[in-house]
């Protein structure tokens, strides 16, 4: 049996989490305070996964960059990958948030979205 210790981030509480594994399964969650906690604690040691934010170039812009997000988490072991992508991209202005910048990045079938307006 291994343990893992952790602190949850799915709200400022910042709980310390112990997760008990068995193998891959998951046989206990311990010191979360909501249910967001032991979700993530579940998730975090069977499937590491994150938002990822970043920036993308803009041209004829107001801006050079557009501030940007993946839609969903993506898995923790493409984060290089869809970074790569973010780094080649390039959109025209004018940007809207919310507008979807890369389809489907490195594969991950979740987008990149801009988080702010350009004109």
């Amino acid at each position: 049996m291994e343990t893992r210790e952790l602190i949850c981030i799915g709200c400022p509480m910042g709980c310390r989490m112990t997760v008990d594994l068995d193998g891959e399964k998951v046989v206990s969650v311990s010191g979360y305070t909501c249910p967001r906690g032991k979700a993530y604690a579940e998730k975090e040691v069977t499937n590491p996964r994150r938002i990822v934010t970043s920036t993308v170039k803009v041209i004829s812009g107001a801006r050079e960059r557009v501030s940007c997000k993946t839609a969903e988490d993506i898995p923790k072991d493409k984060i290089a990958e869809v970074m790569a992508e973010i780094n080649r991209a390039c959109v025209e202005a004018p940007v809207i948030i919310g507008e979807v910048l890369i389809t489907n990045v490195a594969g991950t079938g979740v987008d990149v979205i801009a988080t702010a307006n350009v004109r």
